[in-house]
């Protein structure tokens, strides 16, 4: 197998030592950074997420920091939801679009104050589009990239494994809301939150001094839970309908075409840069949406690059991610569809690489 080069445009993590430690077999790069993506293998990763912990270094969910006064002015015109009952203390995840309304990313926006945010972005440069409309503007506000590293706490152990680092209070934080916890003599905004279905935490490690601290005192508080190392599972996300920015849908795609419709108030987000185009597909509805679809047959190989969606000799969508789930054993699979097939239990055709034709069924829910 090829080796990565390294140099100053891939960087490493705060936690790239003890993932290196753990036997992480292969990496994929986001936001310039090094992600793991598979330990022992994703089937068995995939095991172990659902019936223990997992803790993830996802330093790669770089932040895009908003301070001043006019933080929040701009963080309403990135996107289409609403923020006006945001409140510090709460986590939004909502989509970021351009002047057309096409997706750039869909993040997790963090409101530590009236006048500071973090947006914790998928993979994407965000930071340019931000800078460039406070600039655009003259602003008063910076935009910058802080030394905050998150990393995930993931699966039904998670939250004994956070209380025992932590403290009992941690059990508090209900779902995407945080809060200020100490480590070292270091504050931490801890959030319930996370890409897995399973539940878990983020740590928004802030410093990267106190990255492998961090890292190993996880590790010996959950030595009796079965902790390993992990990392966002292709199957389980999958199975769980989480869309991976990129993949699954790109700045090609309307947040309504992405099935995330429920996050554009287009009526009173009136500061947006693309609502006057969200406002006419809101009106029109779209043509092509993202819908879970089953394959049929022996597991998938790897999707790679879209597998073409047919009905008959007409093409009328793609596979964007696909893989094996032995828990229901089907190939399950995201795409996007015309809404001539997209209703619930629409039989369509999938063309695989190398030609290969496999039944499928096109479904109106994810499994998880």
């Amino acid at each position: 197998m090829a080796a990565i080069s390294p140099s100053r445009r891939l960087r490493r993590t705060p936690f790239s030592e003890g993932v290196e430690a753990m036997g992480a077999k292969a990496y994929t790069v986001y936001n310039h950074m090094l992600l793991a993506t598979v330990f022992r293998s994703v089937e068995e990763d995939y095991r172990h997420l659902k019936s223990a912990v997992q803790v993830w270094d996802v330093a790669c969910e770089r932040q895009v920091e908003l301070r001043g006064p006019d933080a929040g002015k701009l963080m309403k015109m990135l996107t289409p939801r609403d923020l006006r009952g945001m409140l510090p203390g709460q986590c939004y995840y909502m989509p970021i679009v351009d002047q057309t309304g096409g997706m750039l990313n869909d993040p997790v926006a963090v409101k530590l104050a009236e006048d500071r945010y973090w947006i914790s972005i998928a993979d994407s440069d965000l930071l340019f589009w931000v800078k460039g409309i406070a600039h655009a503007l003259h602003m008063e506000v910076l935009v910058d990239e802080p030394d905050v590293s998150p990393l995930a706490i993931q699966g039904p152990k998670a939250e004994e494994l956070m209380a025992r680092v932590f403290g009992d209070s941690v059990r508090n934080i209900r779902f995407f809301r945080f809060g200020w916890f100490d480590f070292q003599g270091r504050s931490l905004v801890v959030a319930r939150s996370g890409y897995s279905k399973q539940g878990g935490f983020e740590i928004y490690v802030e410093g990267s001094d106190i990255g492998m601290p961090l890292w190993n005192a996880l590790f010996e508080a959950g030595k009796d839970l079965d902790v390993h190392a992990g990392c966002p599972n292709l199957i389980e996300r999958i199975e769980g309908g989480l869309l991976s920015y990129g993949n699954d849908m790109t700045r090609a795609n309307t947040p309504h075409e992405c099935g995330l419709g429920r996050f554009c108030d287009t009526q009173t987000a009136i500061g947006c840069v693309g609502r006057d185009s969200l406002l006419r597909v809101a009106q029109d509805g779209p043509v092509r949406q993202i819908r879970a679809i089953a394959i049929e047959g022996a597991p998938v190989p790897g999707c790679g690059a879209p597998w073409p969606i047919m009905a008959g000799q007409d093409q009328v969508g793609q596979v964007t991610s696909a893989a094996w789930s032995p828990d229901y054993e089907t190939n399950v699979a995201i795409g996007m569809v015309r809404m001539t097939h997209w209703e619930p239990y629409t039989e369509v055709d999938v063309l695989l690489p190398e030609g290969e034709v496999r039944a499928a069924t096109v479904f109106g829910v994810f499994w998880n």
